[in-house]
């Protein structure tokens, strides 16, 4: 009898950390259920991983609890044990303070950041709880959940909850044995200051120069660690920083 291959469930599959673990796990053998609201690169990352191990794609956005539930429904049969979740999706917009802040982009972030993650999550732990010893949600968090800075507010914010999220659901999950971890890294070189700076190529650059900050392939590995390991251990947090990066003092207004 031959048996199928875990499966992990990754959103925000078509860019930086979401892409890196579709390739990461491909390696180790693991069926990919993959989505994101970009298409052509669902289609092209299917392409490429597909000679390798199964892949199904998925166009989702995660603020959508409709097309959640649909996307989890229409899983074919040897997709629908997933073991892992990887709630990656997610995004900042605008880096300046809150009172100059744009209130819809504001609306935007809690609802990718919070919403979405708690809309996907709550779909699929049935099928986790089902899975039980092994089985994992992993949620991409950052240091922002911890470590506030100037125009992080709304942002900072939406991680902190993820990192409470994270906490609590390792209470309720008790005696299912599903893991539950977040992982909070901090400067990283994807396309989030991007999406963040709405397309300015410049900030990008300003922020990454004459740094050496995570890669994404450097996230994939921590999720992959977390999700392999033996089923009777649990990483609750961890925490990244590429070596560039430490913290500053407290701000001090003077007169």
């Amino acid at each position: 009898m031959t048996s199928h291959p875990p499966v992990i469930f990754i959103t925000g599959a078509t860019s930086g950390f979401g892409q890196a673990c579709a390739h990461r796990f491909a390696e180790a053998g693991w069926a990919l259920v993959l989505t994101g609201r970009r298409r052509e690169r669902l289609d092209a990352l299917q392409r490429e991983l597909e000679d390798k191990v199964p892949v199904h794609v998925a166009e989702l956005d995660v603020r959508d609890r409709g097309a959640v539930a649909a996307v989890v429904e229409a899983l074919p049969p040897a997709f629908r044990q997933v073991r892992v979740l990887l709630n990656n999706a997610g995004l900042a917009l605008g880096a300046g303070p809150a009172q100059e802040a744009d209130l819809d982009d504001w609306q935007t972030v809690i609802d990718t950041n919070v919403t979405g993650l708690v809309n996907v999550t709550r779909t699929l732990l049935p099928t986790l709880i089902e899975v039980g010893r092994g089985a994992a949600i992993i949620n991409i968090s950052s240091t922002a959940a911890l470590w506030p800075y100037p125009g992080s507010h709304v942002y900072g914010a939406s991680k902190a909850f993820v990192n409470q999220f994270s906490y609590n659901l390792r209470c309720d999950l008790k005696g299912t044995g599903v893991r539950v971890t977040d992982i909070g890294p901090g400067m990283a070189e994807t396309e989030f200051t991007l999406v963040r700076m709405k397309g300015d190529q410049s900030a990008h650059d300003r922020l990454y120069g004459g740094v050496e900050p995570i890669q994404p392939e450097d996230v994939a590995e921590q999720v992959h660690h977390a999700a392999t390991l033996p089923p009777h251990l649990n990483i609750n947090r961890l925490e990244l920083m590429p070596v560039c990066q430490s913290w500053s003092g407290l701000n001090i207004d003077r007169d």
